[in-house]
């Protein structure tokens, strides 16, 4: 079978393809699949095995490329790792080495630069609007990609340099040589040479074809961007003139002209005959000019029957009060309005969804040696370790818990059903939609600082609002309650438990999830499953949920078995793997639960069970047939640019979005958080020492008071009398577990505004 011609290696780009690896004198050479990027050569055994298990890598930033024949070359880093390689042709060899060379090169500079005080990573100015951000953010992205592009052909020229010269040398050997035999070996000499010459030509002149592509592409970009501002510069204008002319023609008519001229009144006014009153000409008046005003399509300006406003009072809506919808000089011109004329009608008060960002600023690009930092704490509990931000994402473990809820469909879903078995359905397949946002999110969410808290408010767009709070901090515990206008009420205390193994990371959640319905008083709770990292020295971090689940309603009896499968090399299933089965409290299946925690879940009806043959492990299967499976739950695909934006969802973009009005421990207000989010980690870094180390004092003086009240310093020991601010430790009665509950006030104290017993934390 032919192989498929590799292309020319491009500077900058990844390079793959298949190559012979020496293994061990039995087995020999082994055909695996190699990828080479970001100055590291990695194989496979398979193209299949890229997504999630990696059979080594090299750094070639301190690695040695040495040539042994046509068709062999090695790759050392001086002792740890050596891969002897052969590939099929000396052409392809050619190719290889160099695309290595080329990597090699950019790995070596990039690491200079690294160390250097951060002069490749230049601080970005603030913009006070979302938008300069997003803009300033892709022109120093752009710039970056172009310098990166420039410095490719660099190197690439010095690489033609060196091939031309010795090119030139050989040459000028064969020139002065006898015939004899040393010229089929200088012959064989040139021409390798010639190739090696001609290679990297070839790839000279890719890198100037992809730079003078991307340097028009973006051109073009800028250049329509720049009119798309000019023509929305002028249209506000127009409009700004409009409005301007509207308010001197509202001056004049309440400055107590009983009839408008014909000069200043809309046509349609000479037709609805005399008006009888200052105040009808008032509305007559409004209700024309603001007319006039929406019929240019300004970009600012909303139309009343646009979806994103909610309608809170009244029922007719007037030409005037339709038009409250504008943007805030729009609304501020109309109170204005009606505060000089008491006869006009009150206008329907509509409240505007907010809009939130779809955007944050993308990840920076920072070199860090991870083993550096975790070679010391193999063994140790992750809470417990001082993590630089650079492992993180810039969202909290509060708002991690808060994004349980980006399914809160489901839940209202459950919520109407009047089969608790089939709510059984809905709410297992929620608990697995939990899970589906971990699929890429490799980062570690920041630890919340003791008293912290988020609260994430969709009562208006969504019918839920959420409050989580962080309760204890040895061992780190958070409280979450969710209540929905549908009926349901969502509360959870999790407490997480951590190993680092060397090769993969741990992580436990202990503690339950609790879902009440108020229609039909059925009480479900359940606990979370194992969440492993892989990978976390060599190769490329990927992350699997494994174990099993059971979701019991305490109410009825019924209960759902869920197993998340792990992952195996040899495995013949589909990976990430979830099965449920539904049954009631006499233990009959009704339903079977199937599907993927990264994906889709799909359920059937039981129609029959009977016993089958015997499984590996001796028991004996059950066998189901059931009707034709429906889908209950699929996942949201990730918005566009979700690789440079730490593979956030949509709900996970607006989380750290700042609000008005919310309590000063929020996590929003996190100052560490917030640096680290806009790009800037080294000040992150130092704010977040100085929040650990606040942290710790506070609870020193907690501990000294604590000894000082208790009868013997013996008893005072290492007590911490600290109290959560919105929730209280109780037993549930109906599911015999110890949990923080909400015992309100928050929102209350959010209304008025009431922030004073909230502790200093930031």
């Amino acid at each position: 079978m032919s192989e498929p011609k590799p292309p020319t290696p491009t500077p900058g780009d990844t390079y793959k393809g298949w190559l012979f690896k020496w293994t061990n004198y039995i087995k020999g050479y082994q055909r695996r699949w190699f990828v080479l990027s970001n100055g590291l050569l990695s194989y496979y055994r398979t193209q299949a095995e890229m997504g999630h298990t990696c059979r080594g890598t090299i750094n070639l930033a301190t690695a040695n490329i040495a040539v042994e024949d046509s068709c062999n070359f090695v790759i050392s880093n001086g002792g740890a790792q050596t891969y002897h390689l052969k590939a099929n042709s000396e052409v392809e060899r050619q190719r290889w080495i160099t695309a290595l060379e080329l990597a090699k090169a950019k790995a070596v500079r990039m690491q200079a630069e690294s160390d250097d005080s951060g002069d490749d990573c230049p601080a970005v100015p603030p913009t006070s609007g979302q938008g300069g951000g997003c803009r300033n953010s892709e022109v120093q992205s752009t710039l970056r990609t172009l310098n990166s592009k420039v410095e490719d052909l660099t190197t690439c020229n010095d690489l033609i340099v060196k091939h031309g010269s010795a090119l030139q040398r050989s040459l000028s050997e064969l020139e002065g040589i006898r015939v004899g035999g040393d010229m089929g070996e200088k012959i064989r000499q040139v021409t390798e040479r010639a190739t090696l010459f001609r290679i990297t030509s070839n790839a000279m002149i890719n890198a100037c074809r992809d730079f003078l592509s991307l340097a028009q592409n973006h051109s073009k970009r800028w250049q329509k961007a720049l009119h798309g501002e000019r023509d929305q510069r002028i249209r506000l204008e127009e409009t700004l003139e409009q409005l301007a002319k509207q308010h001197n023609h509202l001056e004049r008519a309440f400055r107590g002209a009983t009839v408008l001229p014909s000069s200043f009144s809309n046509p349609a006014l000479g037709n609805k005959g005399g008006v009888s009153g200052k105040g009808d000409a008032s509305d007559e008046d409004d209700d024309n000019e603001f007319f006039d005003a929406m019929e240019d399509p300004a970009e600012f300006i909303t139309v009343p029957a646009d979806p994103k406003y909610h309608r809170r009072s009244g029922s007719n809506v007037s030409g005037f009060s339709s038009e409250t919808g504008m943007d805030d000089q729009s609304v501020n011109f109309d109170e204005l309005s009606l505060a000089s004329n008491p006869e006009s009608p009150q206008p329907l008060e509509l409240e505007p969804v907010r809009q939130r960002r779809t955007r944050i600023p993308d990840k920076p690009n920072y070199y860090l040696n991870l083993w550096s930092i975790m070679k010391n704490c193999i063994g140790k509990e992750l809470s417990k370790i001082p993590m630089p931000v650079n492992f993180n994402e810039p969202l909290s473990m509060l708002q991690r818990l808060s994004e349980d809820l980006e399914y809160y469909e489901l839940l209202d879903k459950a919520a109407k059903c009047q089969s608790s078995l089939e709510q059984m359905c809905y709410v297992a397949a929620f608990t697995v939609s939990s899970y589906s946002t971990t699929v890429h999110r490799t980062g570690k969410p920041f630890n919340p600082l003791l008293g912290e808290t988020f609260e994430l408010d969709r009562l208006s767009e969504c019918g839920y609002r959420s409050l989580c709070e962080q309760v204890s901090h040895h061992p780190p515990a958070a409280a979450h309650h969710a209540i929905s206008e549908k009926g349901w009420t969502l509360r959870q205390e999790i407490t997480l438990a951590s190993k680092f193994r060397g090769k993969y990371l741990s992580i436990m959640p202990l503690g339950s999830i609790q879902c009440l319905f108020d229609k039909s008083d059925n009480h479900y709770s359940w606990k979370k499953v194992t969440t492993t990292v892989h990978n976390i020295i060599v190769g490329k971090l990927w992350i699997d949920q494994s174990g099993e689940i059971d979701v019991v309603n305490h109410k009825t009896g019924d209960r759902c078995h869920l197993k998340f499968a792990p992952y195996s090399y040899f495995s013949r299933d589909v990976p990430r793997k979830v099965t449920g089965v539904v049954t009631d409290k006499d233990g009959k299946a009704h339903y079977v639960l199937s599907g993927t925690w990264d994906e889709k879940m799909e359920f059937s009806r039981i129609m029959q069970s009977s016993k089958g043959e015997n499984g590996t492990e001796g028991k004996q299967r059950t066998v189901y047939q059931t009707l034709k499976a429906k889908e209950i739950w699929t996942k949201n695909p990730l918005p566009e640019g979700a690789e440079n934006m730490y593979f956030f969802s949509s709900l996970a973009l607006t989380l750290n979005e700042p609000e008005e009005g919310v309590a000063p421990t929020d996590s929003r207000r996190r100052p560490d958080q917030r640096l680290m989010e806009d790009g800037r980690w080294d000040e992150a870094n130092a704010e977040k020492q100085r929040l650990e180390e606040k942290q710790r004092i506070t609870r020193r003086e907690r501990e000294r008071e604590a000894v000082k009240a208790a009868s013997s310093p013996e008893e005072g020991a290492h007590q911490d009398n600290y109290q959560a601010m919105w929730f209280e430790k109780i037993d549930d009665p109906v599911s015999g577990e110890t949990l923080h509950v909400y015992k309100g006030g928050y929102w209350e104290a959010k209304e008025q505004g009431s922030w004073d017993a909230c502790p200093d934390i930031f």
